[in-house]
């Protein structure tokens, strides 16, 4: 449950950005959070759903100063989910099934915002 992940080469990344509602905190949601997950892993996580991996972040408040360019904004508080799939074809599907929609249906009771972007890999490196 909390052991690394082995992202292939090929893969696509979606880029999901939660924003609580005022007053929620992520104790609030991690249930929830927690099942949604679950249900995406033990549901999509075959060659047919094409679901590989996860992580979820909360925002720790860092902006690097030294990684950024510009006038930086201090970034509103949020949950990144990162989820790595085969395609996002198998991606969309997962998410338009009655089966993930009940539990992100009650992650979002929580929300005040999500948007979910897409990724495809150009590079992945390890030290040698």
């Amino acid at each position: 449950m909390f052991g690394p992940i082995t992202i292939p080469f090929g893969s696509v990344m979606l880029f999901n950005v939660v924003k609580l509602k005022e007053g929620v905190d992520v104790s609030d949601v991690e249930l929830a959070l927690g099942e949604m997950c679950n249900v995406v892993k033990n549901t999509y996580g075959n060659d047919e759903g094409g679901f590989i991996g996860g992580q979820v972040f909360r925002f720790s408040g860092f902006v690097s100063d030294e990684g950024s360019m510009g006038d930086v904004e201090a970034a509103e508080d949020h949950i990144a989910i990162l989820t790595y799939w085969k395609s996002f074809d198998q991606h969309e599907k997962s998410h338009a099934d009655a089966t993930f929609n009940k539990k992100f249906s009650e992650l979002l009771a929580y929300c005040s915002k999500t948007y979910e972007v897409g990724y495809e890999m150009l590079w992945q490196g390890e030290p040698e």
